[in-house]
């Protein structure tokens, strides 16, 4: 994965928190949602690319565009599979300008237990921020992110699926090693009510979501080794009445030209019981493939 690419998918990654296995970025804005696997392969990507041309004059462009496209074994968002155990497509595209503002789109397909209206199988996101990196290291992200799930519902249907949520980060690198804390809050809305507002009883709810994220890429080599750690705050619709839960994960990610392979173990201390009786916040290793362009 190219250092732009991988950049655009950890922006779409960090508004979904983490998202072990996913290529793109869901609760965690760049939730978008930034991921072990994004850091790893950005990570990866920058040590395993050559240094350009001392005579290299031409300036970069003033708009970037870059994408990528992956399939993950199962798509874990903050630790709860919304996939029920099974494969997902994803994919993403971002426009970013010089001075750090930029858009994203990402796109995951789902299981129909991720809204309470059953009938959503895809999750947009629409990703909207600011980046800028200063001297020393540190890097700053904010922006929001706002979750869409198509679906069609029943005339007599109240629920809500869809909702909004600002995110910002902070980076630190030095040489190889990056460190990240990512807080996303989602204030109080009808998709976040544990019925998702469909009886109309029970009350909107809000949700903030605090992540530490640690990545090393190992020098002269295409590996890239990753840790995460995030907890939640607030009940909802996607994971569960419990007031709050943790979830961690490990990885490491290959990069061969525009190819990433992944691998991550991710787990959490709260339990997801689907319509089909899995456990979906159950731990478990993913696997991803993803080709940036």
């Amino acid at each position: 994965m190219s250092p732009q690419a991988a950049q655009a998918h950890e922006a779409m990654t960090q508004h979904r928190g983490q998202q072990a296995g996913t290529l793109l970025n869901k609760r965690e804005g760049y939730s978008m949602r930034y991921t072990m696997i994004s850091l790893a392969a950005l990570a990866a990507a920058v040590a395993a690319t050559p240094a350009m041309a001392q005579d290299q004059t031409d300036p970069a462009p003033a708009v970037t565009v870059s994408g990528s496209v992956a399939v993950v074994s199962d798509y874990k968002f903050r630790g709860i599979s919304q996939t029920d155990g099974n494969f997902a497509v994803q994919g993403g595209i971002t426009v970013s300008h010089a001075s750090g503002f930029y858009v994203s789109v990402w796109g995951s397909s789902v299981d129909d237990y991720v809204t309470a209206h059953g009938t959503a199988h895809q999750e947009i996101d629409l990703i909207a921020g600011y980046k800028h990196s200063f001297d020393g290291g540190v890097t700053v992200d904010v922006g929001a992110l706002y979750y869409v799930y198509p679906g069609t519902r029943a005339s007599i249907d109240k629920s809500a699926s869809d909702f909004v949520e600002p995110y910002a980060s902070v980076a630190y690198a030095i040489g190889p090693v990056t460190a990240k804390v990512t807080g996303n809050y989602a204030p109080k809305q009808k998709a976040l009510a544990i019925d998702q507002g469909q009886s109309g009883l029970l009350k909107k709810e809000d949700n903030f979501y605090l992540a530490g994220d640690l990545s090393v890429a190992i020098p002269k080599t295409p590996i890239g080794l990753t840790a995460h750690l995030g907890h939640t705050w607030g009940p909802s619709w996607l994971s569960g009445p419990t007031d709050e839960y943790t979830d961690w994960g490990v990885g490491a990610t290959f990069t061969y030209k525009s190819l990433t392979f992944g691998v991550n173990y991710v787990d959490t201390d709260t339990t997801f019981i689907t319509p089909s009786s899995k456990d979906a916040a159950k731990g478990g290793i993913l696997g991803s493939v993803s080709v940036a362009f």
